[in-house]
């Protein structure tokens, strides 16, 4: 039995497969190495991994980054700065205002207060 040689209208991955490799990962080296984001602020995911600090200092230097994954926003990476005042400070009193404002702010709660019994104390 001798080899065949395979017809124009195969697959070409069929017939050479190491071409088929090589333009496989030229393709995806061509991909990984974009010098800028798709848009301004814009990063695809693949990029911002692959340049994290540059992500980083544009954050820092520009502002708020969006990241796409399959073409849609994923995440937005926001400075440590920026987050902090988004989140808000936790001190209470967005707590206490909302209690204040409540319609039902004149209930009395306070806890009924009893002497507890000691056990198992002999003088």
């Amino acid at each position: 039995m001798h080899a065949k040689a395979w017809p124009q209208d195969r697959s070409p991955h069929l017939a050479q497969p190491s071409h088929h490799a090589k333009l496989v990962s030229m393709t995806r080296f061509s991909k990984s190495t974009q010098k800028e984001p798709t848009s301004p602020g814009r990063w695809v995911l693949q990029d911002a991994k692959a340049r994290f600090s540059e992500l980083v200092r544009r954050v820092r230097s520009e502002g708020p980054q969006h990241v796409t994954v399959h073409g849609r926003d994923a995440v937005v990476v926001v400075s440590a700065e920026e987050f902090r005042r988004l989140e808000g400070e936790r001190t209470g009193d967005s707590l206490i205002a909302a209690m204040q404002a409540s319609p039902a702010r004149d209930i009395d709660i306070e806890p009924k207060r009893e002497a507890m019994p000691v056990r198992g104390i002999e003088l």
